[in-house]
């Protein structure tokens, strides 16, 4: 797993505006096409060949809530979830008792803190840094992150305390399965439902499992792990409004996964959030499955499932290549549909096609659809080879791979498809310029 990196500070000192310097705006072909409205309280980074997570804590909003709270929901959240923490001040004011009350909530993280005095563009302000020595900091480092001075210095100072990443403790015959969602959708019901256990603590109050839970189990001399998170710890008040935290707890159990088990509930419907959570899984190229749950609360006739699968279909048009799935897992009604479709989409997700089988796709559907122009210039793919598994990647070797309009992008994804069993998992396609 990457290691995390967390931007603290109090209101209006810049920590969106350097979040989104720092994460920058990398956005790649795939990113136009998935149709979902970013979260940004995450994502990742890179420096120096060094990747972490970067978690944007001003994303947390409480609302009515006075400053000590909302600042020591940040700090519980820095604390818990990352490795190294930047502490966002503005260095026009100069050092404020809210400087301070922030740092002292930091302390007992015993984690290496970052001091970024922010807006200091300015010559007239730059002797203000020193005051903020006085917060005794693991470094200081000046910045204006409107204007991205001092942006590779403070990372620099990241990358040398970040620790290494962690190593998959699994084997890679192991099937690593997440199951992921919004609170109360039954996620560790559908956990028991598969392990046959009551080894998960259930409720019928949101947010009562307490931290993620690895559970290692054999099906048909098959070895797999099933990771069962509740997206929030339950850790007093200061959480209970805070519901975009639990997107932090979804996105660490899909990094470490193979198979998104992205969990609908039927009583409720598809919401926002479950919108969200599906496209962390699918930014980070996993296999998916749309699991329906609670499938026995419904009155149901002829017309229900394809009605259900309309509207899902509707809902997520990013994710048209997933498989879904109808289910109770507390009634166990309908479970024996799940774990077929695991192991084919896991199967999918492991795919490996010739580079010759590859090439006569590409080449066959640019001669029945040719590239039309784009940015003055029309796109050639000169030949195409897959360089991974887990996801699919396939680089297509082009004559200029900014010319490739994003239409065009899902349609030689959509000729793979056609082609090969691509069910349930992301294909990520690689525009690069022949040497």
């Amino acid at each position: 797993m990457l290691p995390a990196v967390a931007i603290v500070g109090r209101p209006n000192v810049g920590k969106s505006t350097l979040f989104n310097r720092i994460i920058g705006e990398r956005k790649s072909i795939t990113d136009d096409l998935s149709g979902i409205t970013r979260d940004r309280i995450y994502g990742k980074a890179s420096w120096l060949n060094r990747q972490f997570r970067l978690i944007d804590t001003g994303g947390i909003e409480i609302s009515d809530a006075p400053f000590l709270t909302e600042i020591k929901a940040q700090a519980e959240i820095a604390i818990e979830e990352s490795d190294v923490i930047i502490l966002a001040v503005d260095g026009r004011s100069g050092l404020l008792p809210n400087d301070k009350d922030v740092m002292n909530l930091l302390y007992r993280s015993n984690k290496p803190i970052i001091v970024a005095v922010n807006k200091l563009e300015s010559q007239k302000y730059r002797d203000n840094i020193y005051d903020f020595y006085e917060l005794g900091a693991s470094s200081v480092v000046m910045i204006s992150s409107a204007h991205g001075l001092g942006i590779g210095n403070l990372l620099d100072e990241v990358i040398a305390y970040l620790p290494e990443e962690t190593k998959d403790k699994y084997e890679s015959d192991v099937r690593k399965i997440s199951i992921i969602g919004r609170p109360n959708v039954g996620k560790s019901s559908l956990t028991n439902a598969i392990l046959g256990t009551e080894r998960v603590i259930v409720s019928s109050l949101s947010g009562t499992t307490t931290d993620s839970i690895d559970t290692e189990f054999t099906r048909d001399s098959l070895h797999y792990v099933v990771i069962d998170t509740a997206g929030m710890k339950k850790r007093g008040k200061i959480y209970e409004n805070v519901d975009r935290y639990a997107n932090l707890r979804a996105m660490q159990a899909i990094e470490r996964s193979d198979v998104c088990l992205i969990m609908i509930d039927a009583e409720t419907g598809i919401q926002a959030q479950d919108k969200h959570i599906a496209g962390f899984a699918q930014e980070n190229h996993k296999a998916m499955i749309l699991v329906v749950n609670k499938w026995d609360t419904l009155k149901k006739d002829d017309h229900t499932m394809k009605e259900w699968e309309k509207k899902i279909r509707s809902e997520f048009r990013f994710l048209s290549y997933v498989p879904i799935v109808y289910l109770s897992a507390k009634t166990k009604a309908r479970m024996k549909t799940l774990f077929p479709m695991i192991e084919r989409v896991y199967e999918n997700y492991n795919r490996r096609v010739s580079t010759s089988a590859l090439n006569e796709v590409i080449q066959e559907a640019m001669i029945l659809n040719p590239p039309k122009e784009h940015r003055q210039k029309i796109v050639r793919v000169y030949y195409a080879t897959q360089v991974k598994t887990k996801c699919p990647t396939i680089v297509l070797f082009v004559n200029d791979i900014n010319c490739m309009h994003f239409s065009y992008y899902r349609y030689l994804e959509n000729r793979l498809r056609e082609r090969f069993d691509f069910l349930g998992t992301a294909i990520n396609l690689v525009l690069r310029n022949r040497e």
